[in-house]
């Protein structure tokens, strides 16, 4: 078995997705992730695209991630908004709670530790 991976988008179908209805603020929003990788200790990779719209977020999980395109507005309850577009990188906590709004259709590679 190998020892790397490489993040190729026509190797895999991506599994669709949605905010849960009680999460929907704004918008019709439409989840595409591609999920690469699944190891021990709970840690996943991959690449999330989203169309536009605005949900709540709230999260039990460790996730780094990096904007890959597209522009998206992260609101934490009770703090300021980050507004990321291409190039930009973050971190979000277990236990952050917020908003999570695509302005324009936004991509991103993810790594996330449950």
């Amino acid at each position: 078995m190998t020892k790397s991976l490489k993040f190729d988008l026509s190797s895999l179908e991506p599994e669709r997705g949605a905010p849960a209805p009680d999460r929907l603020i704004s918008g019709n929003p439409e989840f595409r992730t591609w999920n690469f990788e699944e190891a021990e200790g709970g840690i996943y990779a991959g690449i999330w695209e989203a169309t536009p719209g605005k949900w709540r977020i709230v999260y039990d999980e460790w996730e780094y991630f990096h904007i890959l395109s597209g522009v998206s507005v992260v609101t934490e309850d009770g703090g300021g908004e980050t507004h990321l577009k291409a190039g930009d990188s973050m971190i979000l906590r277990p236990g952050f709670k917020g908003s999570w709004e695509v302005i324009e259709t936004t991509r991103k590679d993810y790594v996330i530790r449950l």
